[in-house]
Formats: C-alpha cells, sequence, structure tokens
C-alpha cells in the first residue's frame, strides 16, 4: 500500500440505532483498511441521498460487505493506494460511488468506481456519483433513451430528476416533467425541460395525453411509485418503457395493468447500490465517454441546494425529508480535530 503519512482515527456520523435524526451521532473511530484496488479518499464533500435517510430508519440496510457509515457518494484527495491499483496517484482530486462510508472524513473507493473531480469544486463533484450513475444506468442503459425520443421525468429538480433532464436534453430528447411549485418549474424549464407540469395544479395523466396529441411519451423515469404507476401506463406510448427507480409513495396498490398489456408496455428498475464492482465499473466507463465531456464543457452541472458541515448531517436529512428543495443536499468536511473530541 502506497500511501501519505495518515492520522489513526477520523470523524463519522454513525446511525447508533435506527430512528429520527438523533440517531445520526459523531464518533471517532479508526480509519478504514484498504484492500488490494481500493483508493483511500480523504473526503472534502459528501452527497446525502434518499437511500442515507432510509438507512437511518432502519428500511435500507447495507451491503454485508459494505461499511455501516451511511453516504454513498464522496470527493477529495486520493491519500493511499490499496495493493494493484494503477488508475491513479497520490494526490489526484476524484469523486467516486461508493456502496457506504461516506459520511466520514476517509472514505474507500474501488478505483475503477472513481472518475476525475475536473473542473469542478469538491461541493459539485461530490454531487456527481449517485444520481448519474443512477440515471446514466436507467434512463440510457436500461431505458434506451434517444435523440427524437419523448421522456416523461418525474420529480424534475430533485437530483435524479435534474440530471435526467440535463442528460436527455443533451442527447436531443423532448422532455416532459412534473414539480411541485411554480418556483421550481421556472428551474425545470431553465435546465432544458420542455414541458413543465406543476402537479399540484394539474394531473400530468391528463396533461400529457393533450400535450403529446394522444402519442403518449416513449420513456418514463419515475421516482414516485404509488399510484403513480397507473398513471404511467396511460400516458405511455405504444411499446413505451417505464423506469423505476424509487417508491417515495410507496407500492402501487389495485393496479389497472390493461394499458401495459394493450400497449405492450416495459415497466422495468434497478437499484444501484447492490450492484458488483464490475457493473459500477462499466457504468463509470460510459460516463467518462459519454458525460464526463459534457461537464468539462459547463453543458450540465449539478445543482446544489444546501451545503451543512458534517456534523450537522441530521440537519442535511430534516431538509431532504422535507422535500421542500432543488437540487443536492451536501456535507462538507471541516478542519474537525479528532483530538479536540475529548
Amino acid at each position: 500500500m502506497m500511501n501519505t503519512v495518515l492520522p489513526a482515527n477520523m470523524l463519522e456520523i454513525a446511525i447508533i440505532e435506527p430512528g429520527d435524526i438523533d440517531k445520526l451521532q459523531a464518533k471517532i473511530s479508526s480509519i478504514p483498511s484498504l484492500p488490494p484496488h481500493y483508493l483511500l479518499i480523504k473526503v472534502a464533500a459528501s452527497g446525502v441521498n434518499r437511500p442515507d435517510i432510509f438507512q437511518r430508519q432502519g428500511s435500507y440496510p447495507p451491503p454485508e460487505d459494505a461499511s455501516p457509515i451511511p453516504g454513498l457518494e464522496v470527493a477529495g484527495e486520493v491519500v493511499a493506494l490499496g495493493e494493484g491499483c494503477t488508475k491513479w496517484q497520490l494526490g489526484d482530486r476524484v469523486c467516486a460511488l461508493v456502496a457506504g462510508g461516506g459520511y466520514a472524513q476517509y472514505c474507500i473507493a474501488h478505483e475503477d468506481i472513481a472518475l476525475p473531480s475536473m473542473n469542478l469544486t469538491d461541493i459539485e463533484a461530490a454531487a456527481l456519483p449517485e444520481n448519474f450513475f443512477t440515471v446514466w444506468a436507467n434512463l440510457f442503459q436500461l431505458g434506451k433513451l434517444k435523440q427524437g425520443e419523448s421522456v416523461l421525468i418525474h420529480g424534475g429538480t430533485s437530483g435524479i430528476g435534474s440530471t435526467a433532464i440535463m442528460l436527455a436534453h443533451a442527447i436531443g430528447a423532448t422532455i416532459y416533467t412534473t414539480v411541485g411549485s411554480e418556483e421550481k418549474k421556472e428551474v425545470a424549464y431553465k435546465i432544458g425541460a420542455d414541458y413543465v407540469i406543476n402537479y399540484k395544479q394539474a394531473d400530468f395523466a391528463k396533461e400529457i395525453p393533450i400535450l403529446t396529441q394522444g402519442k403518449g411519451v416513449d420513456v418514463v423515469l419515475d421516482i414516485i411509485g404509488g399510484d403513480y404507476v397507473e398513471k404511467n401506463y396511460q400516458v405511455a406510448s405504444k411499446f413505451g418503457r417505464i423506469i423505476q427507480v424509487g417508491m417515495m409513495k410507496g407500492m402501487p396498490k389495485n393496479v389497472n395493468m390493461m394499458p401495459m398489456m394493450i400497449k405492450r408496455l416495459i415497466h422495468t428498475g434497478s437499484t444501484m447500490r447492490s450492484r458488483s464492482v464490475e457493473e459500477k465499473a462499466y457504468i463509470a466507463q460510459e460516463l467518462k465517454q459519454h458525460v464526463w465531456p459534457l461537464i468539462t464543457e459547463g453543458k450540465v452541472k449539478p445543482i446544489i441546494n444546501a451545503i451543512f458541515p458534517l456534523t450537522e448531517a441530521g440537519k442535511a436529512h430534516q431538509l431532504m425529508e422535507s422535500g421542500d428543495l432543488i437540487g443536492k443536499v451536501m456535507l462538507e468536511n471541516t478542519t474537525y480535530n479528532v483530538n479536540d473530541s475529548n
């Protein structure tokens, strides 16, 4: 293992037991050990995502081989290289998708699932992995969205939604999206949506057929679930693809599946955390080839809603649970000294 001089301990945010935000508590722990082909990243920033909230509540346990510390995306400096690492050097600034461990001062990441931070700040770079891996894998690899097609993206100003809008716009798709306020409506138009429906004022299941002159949309990207599932069937075009990446409203009940059969729809979906290193590495390769140039050119950039110190992770969760946000909620590591904890 190659490394710089490292401290023995670090600050982490632990889930002491399932529950509310008070169950997130700062504690001192050992720096994680470094397996072969893994990087040790000195974390400058990490993203907050809904799976973190579900993990805190006890409904989304980490994989057996993952860190129990919440946090699925980080950015910072490579400070140690595990045996066999050849793709990175000490001092490189990277962002990475991780299966856990992001809410800490140090985090390990597989060298194949790290990507260069480019010209972005650490906060911006840390806002990329979870959303960009998820959107690319689902909307483009699974949903096969292509130029000239139409897509309905639910939650257009969420991290997933805003990422999907920007990437769909970049390839030349026609974009419909749902949002919950007039402020969010303006943002959705600004980042590339063609038609924006405020779901508090109109029913997308009635609006989409009118806007598409009865054709419907080729692809639906849904983070909502619940009663949206049946409505998605109604607004999808013949041979449409519906991609489920979240269930914020829970599982659907008593769904009329006849439209799915009549239209010969495909309804599929996936999660990211449980995928193998090889699967995630393939997504990372495609992101580097197709998406990272767009970021470098400034055509795509994450939207940052709020930044909290790492020690205020509970407040970050509280904001995300409120739903009153546009874009990403981030945690920033400060110069907290673990020796000051006694």
